[in-house]
């Protein structure tokens, strides 16, 4: 497969996925510790399928070198790339308030069950401070959750098309 005037040898879209899920992830956590991004909720798990595709990307190249579970690896990565791509396109529908969030972080929680105002307190205190329907920053006008789900996407095509490539090889 040529990618931008490189080839990349399809057994190896693992591993370029899961250095491209590692950026990812470094570029979150270091605007969360370093900028001071907080992450809400749905942050946190549109950072779980990118753990996934380095595990993923661990796997094949420390272990699994084998052609078929070579296969099996860049089809699980396809799939784990496309949840991501969920969650993120869930994300940015919540961003831009097209449908609804979780109730524990669109502000719409269980403040109306509480019976007493210690009840009420508690539950403000302990509220999150993060709303997944808020967009904290931008790029471009495009939220992070939406380049997350731009990513992800790519990643999800690009790790599909070297499994067929490979699949189509090896049992043709």
């Amino acid at each position: 497969m040529i990618i931008l005037g490189r080839r990349i040898d399809d057994r190896t879209a693992v591993i370029w996925a899961m250095w491209a899920s590692a950026i990812a992830l470094t570029t979150a956590l270091g605007s969360q510790y370093l900028g001071g991004l907080a992450p809400c909720k749905l942050c946190i798990w549109q950072r779980i399928p990118h753990g996934i595709a380095i595990v993923i990307g661990l796997g094949a190249l420390l272990w699994f070198r084998g052609p078929r579970e070579r296969i099996l690896l860049t089809w699980l990565a396809c799939l784990t790339f496309a949840v991501g791509a969920g969650i993120a396109l869930y994300h940015t529908g919540v961003e831009q308030h097209w449908i609804a969030g979780p109730s524990s972080c669109t502000g719409f929680g269980s403040l109306n069950e509480a019976t007493t105002i210690e009840d009420l307190r508690a539950q403000l205190l302990a509220a999150p401070i993060v709303r997944c329907d808020e967009i904290p920053w931008s790029l471009f006008g495009v939220s992070i959750a939406a380049w997350n789900a731009l990513a992800s996407l790519g990643l999800m095509v690009f790790c599909g098309m070297a499994a067929w490539n490979q699949t189509r090889r090896r049992y043709s």
